[in-house]
């Protein structure tokens, strides 16, 4: 709570506060891994286990490389789904090739070449009608997912991109765990937050000062918090268990 309500004091010559004693520190992003998901190696079979914890970060990048490292701990046999991609005019289908928009990272989309093996932990990025998605009630049945088209329209062009709508959830945005109670968390603040009350999102996954696992150079970081920023507007979508959230701030 002092975390999101800025009472936690700030250092006037850098403009980072110090982590109460009481965290949960990590020298290092391996030791932040080890220390959420210890001997995943032999526990990934435990469902259970796998899904009541995560890492999170303020940005996509930090993210993938995250899930990357911790998918690459399982010893199941990784499989590739790569989507199909076109331009959404046909007179630009020579500008924009096929090889160039398959390359394309938009932030918030679906990546081209999706690997997941037996066993990955994913998030759903869009709500779809199955009522299995929606209900535990449906918990261990088995569910046919489509490869859904999606339209980037934070680009000078637009083309159309069909995937699966899922990503790797091992890790995940700080902004998509608003809303999660997770049993172990880790935090990577390699980068700070850059987003008013993220830092307090964060840190208030889990119940106990101990189940958190914070990585932060000389434990220390910045905390964004705007006194007179307006309150959040959360538009959230129960799928399958995971909480997605999309935030809205006007400063």
């Amino acid at each position: 709570m002092e975390l999101g309500n800025g009472k936690i004091p700030i250092d006037v010559l850098t403009g980072l506060i110090s982590f109460p004693a009481n965290c949960e520190f990590t020298s290092s992003k391996e030791e932040l891994i080890t220390k959420v998901f210890p001997s995943i190696e032999v526990s990934y079979n435990n469902l259970d286990w796998m899904s009541e914890r995560a890492i999170l970060a303020a940005r996509n990048k930090d993210v993938d490389s995250l899930n990357f490292t911790i998918q690459s701990k399982i010893a199941e046999v990784l499989r590739s789904y790569k989507s199909v991609d076109s331009t959404t005019d046909e007179n630009e289908a020579a500008t924009y090739p096929t090889e160039f928009l398959n390359s394309l990272v938009v932030p918030g989309t679906l990546p081209h070449n999706l690997q997941l093996n037996v066993r990955s932990i994913i998030i759903m990025l869009r709500n779809l009608n199955p009522s299995k998605l929606a209900m535990g009630n449906f918990k261990g049945e088995e569910v046919l997912i489509p490869r859904i088209p999606i339209i980037p329209t934070d680009l000078p062009f637009h083309f159309k991109r069909i995937q699966f709508s899922v990503r790797l959830a091992f890790a995940m945005t700080i902004n998509k765990s608003q809303g999660q109670s997770l049993e172990v968390c880790g935090i990577n603040l390699e980068f700070s937050c850059f987003l008013h009350g993220q830092l307090y999102v964060a840190s208030s996954r889990v119940g106990e000062p101990f189940s958190l696992f914070i990585f932060a150079p000389e434990n220390k970081k910045k905390n964004n918090v705007y006194q007179n920023a307006p309150q959040f507007i959360s538009v959230t979508i129960y799928i399958h268990g995971i909480l997605e959230v999309c935030i809205l701030l006007s400063l």
